[in-house]
């Protein structure tokens, strides 16, 4: 029998699913979500298959140098192991859902979708039906037999819709602006523990502060500097709820030498103390 649960917050729901009984494909975890502007995820690496589908809104999915703009009716696959990142619009932010899965024969059934190494987007007009089975699955998530099957139904349903005409158009764009962007985060996602600067992120690409700063703000809307410092406190969050490390120990590991600094950021992005933090939001 799975281990399910589900995570209720404002504007967000989640549910995580243990497997142990299916092996051709199977539901990991699924999702809906009203994305706030600007909103971003990564640079990050999936241990399983991941399908966002855009209800409404606009956003950005960066993999491999490329850059996809995602738009109502069109979804994205981000495939295990590959470093990808995306972020929500600024003036038409995303709502999407999403599904999480494995298996071994999910290559083929990602094939019948026309999602292969080739296209990672797709179009279907039908958002309701697919909005419709997220939502049922999320409906079956206490833990039993019938809801397993359920669950594992809706799934091959969800496959099902978006194999049957489908349009893959993505829209993208694939350039120097695109390269650096991703250059300047692989970067960061490698080196942010080690006290790194935005200086040093320019020597990187090899780029002035002032174009790199501009080109952020074009790409992405937010300057190098804040997005150094926003993605060093997703990672202190992670520290603060997932271990026990003492908080000076996490602000060395994010990259700050002095841990009133780090406490002084911390609470500046996310609105509380890292401590209060921790006190509400622990999953240990």
């Amino acid at each position: 029998m799975p281990n399910i649960f589900e995570k209720k917050i404002s504007e967000y729901l989640f549910l995580e699913i243990e497997n142990k009984d299916f092996t051709d494909m199977y539901l990991c975890y699924c999702g809906m979500q009203k994305c706030k502007p600007l909103y971003y995820y990564g640079p990050a690496i999936r241990n399983n298959y991941l399908i966002h589908f855009v209800l409404k809104g606009t956003g950005y999915y960066y993999v491999n140098d490329t850059k996809y703009t995602i738009t109502k009716n069109q979804g994205f696959l981000i495939k295990p192991n590959e470093v990808t990142f995306y972020q929500s619009d600024k003036d038409d932010p995303w709502t999407y859902i999403w599904i999480g899965f494995d298996g071994k024969k999910v290559n083929t059934y990602l094939q019948f979708a026309g999602l292969d190494n080739g296209n990672l987007i797709f179009k279907y007009d039908d958002s309701q039906i697919l909005e419709k089975y997220v939502l049922e699955m999320l409906t079956h998530h206490t833990a039993s037999n019938s809801n397993q099957l359920k669950i594992e139904a809706l799934l091959y349903l969800f496959f099902s819709r978006i194999s049957e005409n489908i349009t893959n158009s993505p829209v993208q764009s694939k350039n120097g602006d695109n390269i650096y962007i991703l250059k300047c985060i692989e970067y960061i996602q490698n080196n942010y523990s080690n006290h790194i600067t935005v200086s040093e992120v320019c020597k990187y690409v090899s780029l002035s502060r002032s174009y790199l700063n501009a080109l952020f703000k074009k790409c992405l809307n937010i300057s190098p500097q804040q997005f150094l410092i926003e993605f060093r406190m997703n990672k202190a969050s992670e520290l603060l709820k997932s271990t026990d490390l003492p908080i000076n120990n996490i602000s060395y590991s994010c990259g700050y030498t002095d841990p009133l600094a780090f406490s002084k950021s911390f609470k500046k992005i996310l609105g509380i103390s890292p401590s209060h933090y921790r006190n509400t939001k622990s999953t240990r």
